[in-house]
């Protein structure tokens, strides 16, 4: 079969953006409290049925012959807008769409909520810093960087309090790399919960990354560095995130104290004017508003270590400090709620991604498993970064189970669910790395399923 792409097939309907109105909100948190995700699916639904479908208006135009062509439009008649209309640039107001949303009913409080970045609407690895995903636990803050300090103390010779100028002063690294919130599928870990890529997966964003090595900071303060074996890292919001960081990534140079994030200063929402970035480790690691930084022999077992961002086990045990992000992926074209419109050529691409290291390969199934190959790498492909793969699809129009599997540098494997629950169970929360599967029905609509093997 000859899979040579067709500019005139393979049209893809875009998925719902925001399903549901703001006073759906209560009504879905009452349902899912219930055990019940019916109201959900059918909202998703409804909005799905009001999406103008292109095919026929298409199909009408190549008909009578498309007025986009034969008329010459205004923008290519007259004159545009002047330069800087804004001082900062902002999207095409025909993107208005794309944005980050909530996920209803996951938070009782707005300010102790989450933000999905809309990965099915984005290319390559770099998220814009506009649409970067959000985890707050008191809400963010617009912190006056004049005022702002950075204390580091405990084992050290000589405790420092650094301001954002001394430290910008400081040699500095840049480098791009993935964060990911450690709930990120959380709500997938019984069954099937939410209807499109960025509530399964969209706790998850790229960025390059400007600071100063942590490592540098503590070297100046006279820091024990053979006695010492964590870092504790504390941020200045009211919830006082605090995180013990293990010392051997702070001594390999990885951890940085950054400023900067995409060539510009970090974002309110993303920790400005100073956050910690930890490279492969869960979001809530990456400390915003980084104030202090205590160096100690022993885990401090701070509330969010022993509470929050542990992983239930099937014996009712707790399990703490797996914070590593293990290899994982998604296809995020087809994915749940887009349409394939035509029989034909598309291009299945996706994201990967491991903590430990670079992704090695992924292979893609479109058989829920049974058959996978290999697909394409976009490069470049870096370390504790987000890597963009695709590989060519000629759908002949019968239902079809989208999958892809990646591989780290490590030679750990993505598990299936089956594998994955084997270990960890159904009544979970965090560090989810199952193969996600997408259903392609016969009527080109894409939704969200698991299987049982």
């Amino acid at each position: 079969m000859d899979s040579s792409p067709d500019p005139h097939r393979g049209r893809l309907r875009k998925a719902p953006e925001n399903f549901l109105r703001p006073a759906d909100v209560a009504v879905v948190a009452r349902e899912a409290r219930g055990g019940r995700r019916d109201f959900l699916r059918g909202a998703f639904a409804a909005a799905a049925t009001g999406v103008a479908a292109p095919a026929a208006l298409a199909q009408a135009a190549a008909r009578e012959g498309d007025p986009h062509i034969l008329q010459l439009p205004e923008h290519t008649r007259g004159l545009g807008q002047p330069v800087v209309t804004d001082g900062y640039g902002k999207p095409s107001k025909y993107e208005s769409n794309v944005q980050r949303r909530q996920s209803p009913g996951l938070t009782q409080t707005a300010q102790a909520s989450v933000s999905f970045a809309p990965l099915q609407s984005l290319f390559g690895i770099v998220t814009p810093s506009g649409l970067h995903f959000e985890r707050h636990h008191q809400g963010w803050w617009d912190i006056d960087p004049s005022k702002h300090r950075l204390m580091v103390n405990g084992m050290v010779r000589t405790p420092m309090v650094f301001t954002i100028d001394e430290i910008m002063r400081l040699p500095a690294q840049s480098r791009f790399h993935f964060i990911e919130c450690g709930a990120n599928t959380g709500m997938e870990w019984g069954n099937v919960a939410v209807p499109t890529v960025q509530y399964t997966h969209g706790m998850l964003s790229c960025s390059e990354f400007t600071g100063v090595p942590l490592i540098a900071l503590l070297e100046m303060a006279g820091a024990d560095l053979r006695r010492a074996r964590f870092v504790l890292a504390e941020g200045a919001d009211g919830s006082s995130m605090t995180r013990t960081i293990p010392m051997d990534l702070v001594r390999s140079g990885e951890v940085l104290v950054a400023y900067g994030q995409n060539g510009e200063m970090l974002r309110p929402e993303n920790g400005y004017p100073l956050r910690l970035v930890v490279p492969g480790v869960q979001g809530v690691s990456w400390v915003k508003y980084l104030r202090r930084i205590e160096l100690g022999d022993q885990p401090y077992a701070a509330k969010d270590e022993v509470l929050h961002y542990v992983d239930l086990m099937p014996d009712g045990t707790h399990r703490q400090y797996t914070s590593i992000q293990e290899c994982k992926s998604v296809v995020t074209t087809p994915s749940g709620g887009q349409v394939l419109l035509d029989k034909g050529f598309y291009s299945i691409n996706g994201l990967a991604w491991s903590g430990r290291g670079k992704v090695r390969h992924v292979d893609v199934s479109v058989d829920g498993g049974r058959n996978w190959r290999r697909a394409r790498l976009q490069g470049p492909v870096m370390d504790k970064c987000l890597t963009r793969f695709s590989i060519d699809w000629v759908w002949d129009g019968k239902p079809a189970i989208v999958q892809s599997r990646a591989t780290d540098d490590t030679g750990y494997v993505q598990p299936s669910y089956r594998q994955l629950r084997e270990v960890r169970g159904t009544r979970s929360i965090y560090h989810n790395n199952a193969i996600q599967s997408w259903l392609v029905q016969e009527d080109g609509e894409v939704r969200n399923v698991q299987l049982a093997a």
